[in-house]
């Protein structure tokens, strides 16, 4: 896959708690150069739909641990739709799946779909889940019609005893095995700790249809040119 093929299934992010206006800017004018999508703070939407007209913009709910109560993720997400949001990534409240509460957290997501015309991704937090788990959350994620999965935030705090390995690499963020799972029900946003162009390409070649990176620009740099 060339550079500017690849480009287009990039949402090129900043989401730390120290992200600046400065800092969304840059990933704008990197993602308009570039071709990429951005996914940036809610807070900086209408700043970035006027900055920035022609890069999709994604933004994230109930972020970054998803413990929101619904009518905060509804009403957050009809906010972020009128400032200029394209899609939106909510994370899946973790501890209801847990606790086995799984018709609550489809219905806090088909909530959120149904308030907004925009589509969808439903972040699960792998490293968080067991296999079974992130079964039923892509379940819960189809019963509320949602037109992607998601890895990963980026800020899952894992303890160490708990972490997942992806090969001899610890991780908490996207794996191979995750994508291949998840594919199963819906398409797949690969999320957190994508920081190459090999790396985002074992993800796309496991099913992935979108990449959720930071490193966007140092991704296509990787890249074979295009033709």
């Amino acid at each position: 896959m060339d550079r500017s093929e690849l480009a287009s299934l990039i949402d090129h992010t900043v989401l730390g708690p120290e992200t600046t206006p400065q800092d969304v800017r840059t990933v704008l004018d990197e993602a308009a150069e570039y071709g990429m999508n951005a996914c940036i703070p809610p807070y900086a939407l209408e700043m970035a739909a006027d900055y920035a007209p022609d890069v999709t913009l994604a933004t994230v709910i109930g972020f970054p641990h998803g413990q929101n109560d619904h009518d905060v993720k509804r009403r957050e997400g009809v906010l972020a739709w009128k400032a200029g949001a394209d899609e939106l990534d909510v994370v899946l409240n973790v501890g209801r799946l847990k606790a086995g509460e799984d018709d609550a957290v489809r219905a806090e997501l088909a909530e959120l779909v149904a308030a907004v015309p925009t589509p969808v991704k439903v972040i699960l937090e792998t490293a968080l889940l067991t296999d079974d788990e992130k079964r039923r959350a892509c379940e819960a994620a189809v019963a509320a019609d949602a037109a992607m999965v998601k890895t990963s935030t980026g800020f899952a705090s894992v303890d160490p005893a708990e972490q997942r390995t992806n090969g001899d690499a610890v991780t908490s963020g996207a794996t191979v095995a995750d994508v291949e799972l998840m594919r199963e029900y819906l398409p797949v946003k690969a999320s957190g700790g994508i920081g190459s162009y090999e790396e985002a390409m074992a993800m796309l070649e496991a099913g992935a249809e979108r990449i959720g990176a930071s490193s966007g620009v140092e991704i296509l740099e990787g890249a074979p040119d295009s033709e």
